[in-house]
This record gives structure tokens, sequence and C-alpha cells, in this order.
């Protein structure tokens, strides 16, 4: 899963960012609307983590613009406000949904889980393909009822090749969901981190190389 956060306290945004990778997501930040503008122009996120009281460009016509452009991504705004009144105009704006600051981390982890859930169609909170059980939530994978240990990049790329439902992802698509924009697309990393992968998935193998177009399960 690839999320933008957009957070102008910069402690608190390199924070949320710090916790987000450590459950495998990508995370870009940035720290003003009009990069965030610019990030989703470029990038495809599932879930933006956006700062409502943004100083330049608003939270809400962030927000409203991304709507505007149908967007695919989904919203999860954040204010220092607990007002009811502004968490009701927060939802009318576009957002997908909403949390005041202060917030408990692991209540913004299942927020954002359950956003990256929402894909067309619906995934379900745990993936199950080949032999191969995944569940985001308490981050665990199992093959044929035996654990497998995972680094975060490697449950990364799983989790993706998992919600591609037997579908090829090209060795771009990985590096774009699995990676943050920080990520040298010159490099051999996804063509590593899937062997590591498979090796530990063990026999027989269930990530499939296609030739000339990626990998897939």
């Amino acid at each position: 899963m690839r999320v933008l956060v957009v957070e102008d306290e910069r402690v608190l945004a390199d924070t949320v960012a710090v916790g987000l990778r450590r459950e495998s997501m990508a995370v870009d930040v940035v720290y003003d609307g009009d990069s965030a503008l610019e990030h989703a122009g470029v990038n495809e996120y599932d879930v933006i983590v956006l700062d409502r009281d943004l100083p330049g460009v608003h939270g809400d016509d962030v927000a409203r613009s991304l709507v505007e452009q149908s967007y695919t991504g989904r919203i999860l705004m954040l204010t220092a406000s607990r007002e009811l009144e502004d968490k009701v105009e927060g939802l009318t704006l576009g957002a997908d949904d909403y949390m005041a600051k202060p917030f408990a981390f692991p209540e913004l982890i299942a927020r954002v889980r359950a956003l990256g859930r929402r894909a067309v169609p619906p995934l379900p909170p745990v993936l199950r393909r080949s032999g191969i059980t995944l569940d985001p939530a308490n981050h665990t994978v199992e093959r044929d009822g035996r654990d497998v240990v995972l680094t975060p990049k490697e449950f990364a790329v799983l989790e993706v090749l998992m919600r591609a439902n037997g579908t090829v992802v090209s060795a771009e698509g990985l590096l774009e969901k699995a990676w943050d924009e920080n990520a040298d697309p010159f490099t051999n990393v996804v063509r590593v981190t899937v062997m590591t992968l498979r090796k530990k998935l063990g026999e027989p193998p269930v990530i499939q190389t296609v030739p000339g177009a990626g990998y897939r399960i």
C-alpha cells in the first residue's frame, strides 16, 4: 500500500511516516498543500493522510481538488478540531474518514488499512491465495499453515501481488506500490526482493515470473 502524508507539523508528519513504514507501507511525506497536489498528480496513492489546517493551500482545497479530479486514492483528514460541525464539513468536502488530533497511533493504522481495502472490487481484511494467508492488520503471513517471517519490504511486495488477484504486476508497478519516491528505478531491488520472498515462501514456487511483463501469484 502506498500512502501520502500531508502535514505541516514536520515532527508529527515524520513520526507518522516512520510508523506507517513499520507496517510495510510505502510512504511519501510533504508539508504543504501545493506539494500534496503535485505529488498526487504524479503518483497513485491508496490513501492520503491529509491535515486539514495546512498553511497556503488549505487542506479543504486539496481535498476539493482531488475529488474534482476523481482521484481514486482515499482521503483520511486530520484536524485539531473535535467539533461535530467540522467533522461533517470535512466529510462533505470528499474526505473518506476523519480523525481529530491528538490520536492513538494504532487507530490511525487501522483506519488507513480500512481505507486501503476500499478498492474495486472491495478487498477482504485477510488475503488468501495459492495456500498463502496474509493478514495486513496483524502483519502475519502463513503458507499452508506454516508461519512465514518477512521483512517489511517483502511483506509489502507480497501484499501487492496478493491484491492483484492473479493478474500480472510489472516490476514498475511493484516499485510504485511497495517503495516510496526515493527508490531508484534503475536498481534491481525488485528482482532481489522477489527472489528472497520466493525462498521464504518455500516450495513449490507460487510467484511466477512472466517474461517481459512482471510477476503474479
